[in-house]
């Protein structure tokens, strides 16, 4: 089971890098982000259980930055706030 485990974590990985590579997607898309979290998500939990430290941090960090992506990309689509940029001040100081 593990080892079926492990190669769909990797496949989902390879999937995504291979398509935005090919330009079939783009790094951001909700599919490459998906693919990248839940292959990670994957990786991560079966290196916890096997104590390979190295390769949780790895994947542990992968599947961090591939969810805040996608969660940033769902907040923006539904207007959440990192769809509005941040307002400047137009006034002027003076001394």
């Amino acid at each position: 089971m593990s080892d079926a485990l492990q190669l769909a974590g990797a496949l989902a990985v390879l999937a995504a890098f291979v398509s935005v590579q090919l330009g079939h997607m783009a790094p951001s898309s909700t599919a490459s982000l998906t693919l990248n979290l839940a292959g990670s998500a994957v990786l991560a939990g079966l290196a916890l259980h096997e104590q390979f430290w190295g390769f949780l941090l790895l994947e542990a960090v992968w599947a961090l930055v591939s969810a805040w992506g996608l969660g940033a990309l769902l907040l923006s689509r539904s207007g959440g706030p990192s769809s509005r940029a941040p307002r400047r001040s137009r006034r002027r100081l003076t001394p």
